[in-house]
């Protein structure tokens, strides 16, 4: 069917509004930490009269950024590496094998997604606090209880997601690897999980955003020496004074991993969005 000219308009129209909307505040950030911080806090305008880029020296300082950035790389890169890794073996098993108890695990571990984060708040931090006193382990106030935490979060819906990736791959594949004396080790990772890269990308990315942009327990859970980027932007807003310049200046440092790693495995994690929706 071919589009007319008020059809092509119409979408050039909510197209352009799209991306005004998205990118209007993207562009505030970025002439906000261009402005010197007097100029940020009067009245508002849209280029700076003074451009600058102290803002981006001075973020380094006024808060230990360097620290943040580095607690939640690491802790997001592990919980996600964790998750995928522990999911991959569970949903592999519930896609093609039938055993007893199989329909209650997919129900249980997709039903934790029906109750909010913050009911699981008080009981893991009484938690945490017992298996200290009680072995000396530190899981509060540290990088490990921060990244347990986010696997609790992460893993089901990750292990959900796979079994419909591992679902969508025939299994006819599995049948032609056996016949060729390949175990079941052997034929998840040579034929089962090359299939199933789009996917398994998908999921990667999934557990690492969510452990990165993650705050209500990173905000009880650590101290300053575990805290990540999520709760340490909030040191940018002092008592006396917000430094919004260095605030926007830090926001647009931070989202450079994110926003670099999205684009090179863009290709996979979009062909890995649909990867398991039709069987």
């Amino acid at each position: 069917m071919r589009e007319t000219t008020g059809e092509r308009w119409g979408r050039r129209v909510v197209l352009t509004l799209l991306a005004l909307f998205v990118l209007t505040p993207l562009y505030v950030m970025v002439t906000s930490a261009a402005k010197p911080l007097q100029d940020v806090q009067d009245s508002f305008t849209w280029w700076p009269s003074r451009p600058t880029a102290q803002a981006f020296v001075d973020m380094w300082s006024t808060v230990p950024l360097g620290r943040y950035l580095v607690n939640s790389l690491l802790v997001s890169s592990v919980a996600a590496v964790f998750s995928v890794t522990v999911a991959i073996f569970a949903a592999f098993a519930v896609s093609r094998y039938r055993f007893r108890g199989r329909g209650l695990f997919s129900v249980t571990v997709l039903s934790t997604q029906m109750f909010p984060g913050i009911l699981f708040l008080l009981p893991l931090f009484l938690i945490y606090v017992n298996i200290g006193t009680a072995t000396g382990i530190e899981l509060y106030a540290s990088r490990t209880g921060l990244i347990v935490t986010y696997l609790t979060f992460s893993l089901p819906f990750s292990i959900w997601m796979l079994v419909g990736y591992f679902d969508s791959i025939p299994r006819g594949l599995d049948e032609a690897a056996q016949v060729d004396g390949a175990g079941p080790l052997r034929t998840l990772f040579q034929v089962v999980l090359p299939a199933a890269v789009p996917g398994v990308v998908a999921v990667t990315v999934y557990a690492f955003m969510t452990a990165w942009g993650e705050v209500l327990f990173a905000s009880v859970m650590t101290d300053e020496s575990s805290r990540t980027l999520a709760v340490g932007l909030q040191g940018y807003s002092t008592q006396f004074n917000v430094y919004w310049n260095q605030i926007m200046a830090a926001s647009l440092v931070v989202s450079v991993p994110v926003v670099a790693g999205f684009l090179v495995l863009q290709r996979y994690f979009v062909a890995g969005l649909t990867a398991g929706a039709v069987k």
